[in-house]
């Protein structure tokens, strides 16, 4: 982790596929197929995300691997579960906070913690909504600064305003969504 105790794209990674196993047991190139394919729908092909083997979390004892000896490679369908240890550390990575700016990486880690919310008790997601939302109010004050340099010291059309504008009401959309998320918990 940051040291914002924020998560770093392998611990992206790690979150991910914990989660999936999380979920019920999963054959292991299922698994790798499945966490590449949420990735890379949210934040697109990215090398910082490549070369995090799963094989990892077999090693340090988060899964658990049936059919296989200890020590050899996972075979593709291998099954793997959760260990307790492992459902520790999803439940540790799931309350990393949330960075600014939101990034792509942010966007994976906000869509892997609602993917996950579930495996949270309701103090522990409403925790995570708050963190959420101080994280958004962040962003737009940090952008609000600068629309207001922009809109002052630049001549009327300017498009750099304007498109500051498009994302401020888009935090703002987004911090609404999380305010009423939250009270339906």
């Amino acid at each position: 982790m940051y040291p914002d105790h924020s998560l770093m794209p392998k611990e992206a990674i790690r979150l991910a596929a914990l989660g999936m196993v999380g979920e019920g047991p999963v054959a292991y190139a299922d698994l790798a197929s499945r966490v590449r394919d949420f990735t890379s729908h949210i934040m697109g092909p990215n090398i910082d995300l490549m070369g995090t083997s799963i094989q990892i979390l077999c090693l340090e004892g988060l899964v658990t691997s049936k059919g296989t000896l200890e020590g050899q490679p996972l075979s593709p369908d291998a099954e793997l579960t959760i260990t307790e240890s492992g459902e520790r550390e999803l439940k540790t990575l799931l309350m990393a906070t949330v960075r600014t700016p939101f990034d792509d990486l942010n966007k994976l880690i906000i869509a892997l913690k609602m993917r996950f919310f579930d495996h949270l008790d309701d103090d522990a997601k409403r925790s995570q909504i708050d963190l959420i939302t101080f994280a958004l109010e962040g962003e737009m004050a940090r952008l609000a600064v600068l629309y207001a340099q922009q809109s002052t010291d630049a001549p009327s059309g300017n498009a750099l305003a304007a498109w500051l504008d498009h994302e401020l009401n888009r935090i703002e959309a987004d911090l609404q969504w999380f305010k009423d998320f939250k009270t339906r918990l």
